[in-house]
């Protein structure tokens, strides 16, 4: 029996900006028939084991089981008095650590994310994030979710505030920040799948299911290994080990975010790859993608800076766009209805970089200490986007918690 594909999935795999020059570096080419037709129905795919969880909380009444389920995630399921068995049942899942995650190699990983400082998440906000628009599928879910009245900078504070918990020292630690972080981000993702499905005007068979597992896995791999090669492309120049540590975090994240098996890296390569594929197949821009890019473009403006806001304003958004025109192209700027700015940025960094690259790699301490000053700057790069304000992971999504 042939498994029904959305419309919204081409017939062949479209050009995407943004990794294809990595792609061609690493001799990664279009994905296999088979590969594109799983890419299709994975549309279709949610996350079971996370959606039959709160469809059950749902039935009995998150006043009763989101407490239990916020118990489990801090102490474990043990820790939950009589756990009700759908509740055990999933955490004694995630809690079962697969044999191939290797604690050390998150703790390198982590450390990686660290010391790419800045530009890595300019990378992530300018290229996958703003690029990522270009996917008017996933984009008919965002609106669903109110992403134009919550503002692009607040629903990227709260990623890149995952993304820091993820890549805090032993964040990835069972029951560590990130682990809890991103557990938490997977129960959000089921809510807003259930929410917007159920809309009136959601069209399954031309857009499959919200939030699915090939939206998922382009969402995982530009989040975490995109910024990785972001700063790369920047003049920051890793070790192989540092690609398999990069890697093999991005695997565990998506295994406990709810990513199947299938669309999990297994290396470096095979992210990028992953990457490339996924946006083969989601590209497809139209009006949503002006209508959401736009803003993010001159949000920059509006940033929180401590002194002379208007001039730093004007010097981000120029700095910002020349990194998003230098890796998606004129061609994608102008369909997202933004100025081409030349790169001047990447072309001021590169250098800069490779001199940092050198002096880490060379200096007793230096890959320490550049991942202390990389969180730092990581954290200021926060604080200007929002302020002073938190960063709530899950507050940018609808109030869901009542939803029947």
């Amino acid at each position: 029996m042939t498994t029904p594909i959305p419309a919204r999935h081409p017939d062949r795999p479209r050009k995407a900006p943004g990794v294809r020059p990595f792609t061609l570096a690493l001799g990664i080419g279009a994905p296999s028939p088979e590969r594109w037709r799983l890419l299709g129905e994975s549309l279709l795919v949610g996350d079971e084991p996370m959606d039959a969880l709160v469809e059950w909380m749902y039935a009995e009444g998150m006043a009763t089981t989101r407490p239990m389920f916020d118990q489990a995630l801090r102490g474990g399921i043990d820790s939950v008095p009589d756990a009700p068995q759908p509740l055990r049942t999933f955490f004694t899942a995630v809690e079962d650590t697969p044999s191939w995650v290797d604690q050390q190699l998150l703790r390198h990983g982590e450390r990686v994310f660290r010391s790419g400082g800045t530009d890595g998440l300019y990378f992530a906000r300018d290229v996958s994030f703003l690029g990522g628009y270009l996917a008017s599928g996933f984009n008919k879910t965002l609106l669903r979710t109110g992403a134009l009245e919550k503002g692009p900078a607040r629903r990227f504070a709260e990623t890149l505030q995952w993304a820091m918990d993820v890549s805090a020292e032993n964040g990835m630690q069972r029951f560590g920040v990130g682990y809890r972080s991103t557990l938490h981000v997977r129960f959000i993702h089921s809510m807003v799948r259930r929410h917007v499905a159920a809309m009136p005007d959601w069209e399954a068979d031309q857009w499959g299911v919200p939030i699915n597992q090939t939206d998922m896995a382009a969402t995982l791999v530009g989040a975490l290994l995109a910024p990785f090669v972001g700063a790369l492309a920047l003049g920051v120049v890793p070790s192989r080990a540092d690609t398999v540590a990069a890697a093999h975090l991005t695997r565990y994240v998506g295994w406990l975010i709810g990513v199947e098996e299938r669309w999990l890296p297994t290396g470096f390569r095979d992210g990028v790859a992953i990457l490339q594929h996924c946006l083969n197949a989601i590209t497809n821009p139209d009006d949503t993608s002006r209508q959401l890019a736009l803003p993010m473009g001159d949000d920059p403006l509006n940033w929180s800076y401590p002194n002379l806001p208007v001039l730093r304003g004007r010097l981000a958004r120029a700095q910002h766009l020349s990194v998003t025109s230098a890796f998606l192209g004129p061609k994608a700027m102008k369909i997202l209805g933004l100025p081409y700015v030349p790169p001047w940025y990447p072309a001021l960094r590169i250098p800069v970089n490779l001199a940092r690259t050198a002096a880490t790699r060379l200096a007793p301490g230096g890959r320490d200490r550049a991942a202390v000053r990389g969180r730092r700057e990581q954290e200021e790069f926060l604080r200007r986007l929002i302020g002073d304000t938190a960063a709530t992971i899950g507050e940018s999504a609808p109030p869901l918690h009542h939803t029947a």
